[in-house]
């Protein structure tokens, strides 16, 4: 079992940035130096999607709506994941989900989030205009 609590979100207007955190714990022998780990997002009403992939190579792959904007990165020693959001913009409002999954196939994992094995229990970021 992997248990996953994310921090880091609130409130902010377009143009700002924020920091999303996921702290793994549990399985952390696996969680941290082998699972594929990710964000995702939510809003009312739409399928949850997603945002951004990284390996335990710590390679990545992020959607094209937030390519340049946000960086995914990882600690392994930690056991933290991270998504760094810049030049933020109203659309990206929606409630933000840490995922790991034991996937070999990570990057296909950002198209699947049906497949995740574990989320975290989500973050709001909310971004005015």
């Amino acid at each position: 079992q992997v248990q996953l609590v994310e921090s880091g979100g609130g409130s902010v207007q377009a143009g700002g940035s924020l920091r999303l955190s996921c702290a793994a714990s549990g399985d952390t022998s696996s969680t941290s130096s082998t699972y594929c780990m990710g964000w995702f997002r939510q809003t009312p009403g739409k399928e949850r999607e997603g945002v951004a992939i990284i390996d335990d190579l710590s390679r990545t792959r992020h959607a094209d709506s937030v390519q340049g904007r946000f960086t995914i990165s990882r600690d392994n020693a930690k056991n933290t994941l991270y998504l760094q959001m810049n030049s933020l913009k109203p659309e990206d409002t929606a409630v933000y989900y840490c995922a790991a999954d034991p996937t070999f196939l990570c990057p296909q994992l950002l198209d699947r989030p049906t497949d995740v094995d574990y989320w975290g229990q989500g973050t709001q970021v909310t971004v005015s205009s």
